[in-house]
């Protein structure tokens, strides 16, 4: 159950960070509202994965989801670059979140 809450986590993150972006470029209130529960359903998240992971193993996941995610993100939805250099770079954060899982 805790990698269920540690995932859901991630994928938090990754909404909050979005949101974030959006709400910085419309300026409407509601996405503010909308970003500070996602960081919220985050950090609550990793709080109850961290109940039974270890805080490095959680805390390097929970990282790894955000910061591909968010990349990827930025790639398919906001247009930036889509270099094949950034997907090497994220091939090898989610290798690496994956062997934390593995060896955990």
């Amino acid at each position: 159950m805790a990698w269920l809450f540690l995932i859901g986590a991630g994928l938090s993150e990754m909404l909050g960070v979005t949101l974030m972006n959006w709400a910085l470029h419309r300026k409407t209130w509601w996405l503010w509202v909308l970003m500070i529960l996602a960081f919220t359903l985050s950090f609550g998240g990793l709080e109850l994965a961290l109940k039974t992971l270890p805080m490095g193993t959680a805390y390097a996941i929970w990282t790894g989801i955000g910061a591909a995610g968010g990349v990827l993100t930025g790639m398919l939805f906001f247009g930036e670059s889509k270099d094949w250099r950034k997907l090497v770079w994220v091939a090898v954060i989610l290798s690496a979140t994956l062997g934390l899982k593995l060896i955990s």
